[in-house]
This record gives C-alpha cells, structure tokens and sequence, in this order.
C-alpha cells in the first residue's frame, strides 16, 4: 500500500497545524481564531453575553464587587463582598488594578480568600477562605 493511505485505499488526513518552519502561511478558520482577552476588574457588576461555538452562550463578567466565599471548616460558602485585590500570580501589576483572576489573593469582609475559578469564563467568582 502507499504510504500516508488507509487499507481501504482513503487518505490520512494531517491536522491542521502550522508550524514554526511552515512556509506557506495559512488563513486561520473560524474555530481557530481567538477571543480577545476579558479582564475582570473589582467594581460594579458588569456581564454580556457571548455567542460560543454551536450558536450557544456564554455569560461572561466584565466587573463584579461580590464573591462566593467558601468557608473550609464550616463547610459552607457565603455570599461576601471584595475589599481589595492582594496579589495575583502572574503579576504585580494586575493586583494594582484590581483585576480578578484564578489564584488572585483578594481581601473580603470575611477575611483573605484565594479565587479558584476564572470569572472572565464563568460569570462569577468562587473562592476559599485562607486560613489565618
């Protein structure tokens, strides 16, 4: 049989893939294009929606000022506003802006809590208390 042919005789088809040495530079498709970047700033709440892949929606958030904080040792989550955004880890700079993101240590009413989802995706803000 020939090389890069199935025994039925059908083609192997390559996925589309471009690569570094690739000369012939390649029109993206739809599905592979990206979305711009959504930033989560601390603020009053702010969501749009989006159309996704399938003609479905996605509600993302642009700004929120409330998080559902999840208490370990009462194993209960709450509904507690954000005071300040502490760190963030990826930068120094996005915890100055007060921008929200996975692994951000933000500052509530109810103490220091660590945000474990990521709201520019989802449409809220999970979090779980720091212990102290």
């Amino acid at each position: 049989m020939k090389t890069g042919r199935k025994i039925t005789g059908g083609r192997y088809k390559k996925a589309r893939k471009k690569k570094k040495y690739d000369k012939k530079a390649r029109k993206k498709k739809k599905y592979e294009l990206v979305r711009q970047p959504r930033i989560v700033k601390l603020g009053k709440e702010k969501r749009k929606k989006i159309r996704t892949r399938g003609g479905n929606q996605k509600i993302i958030l642009l700004s929120t000022d409330t998080v559902n904080v999840f208490n370990k040792k009462t194993k209960k989550a709450e509904k507690t506003r954000i005071k300040n955004v502490l760190e963030t880890p990826s930068s120094p700079f996005l915890a100055r802006q007060n921008i929200l993101m996975k692994g951000a240590i933000i500052e509530t009413e109810k103490g220091k809590a660590k945000i474990t989802n990521r709201p520019g995706q989802e449409g809220s803000v999970q979090a779980v208390l720091l212990e102290a």
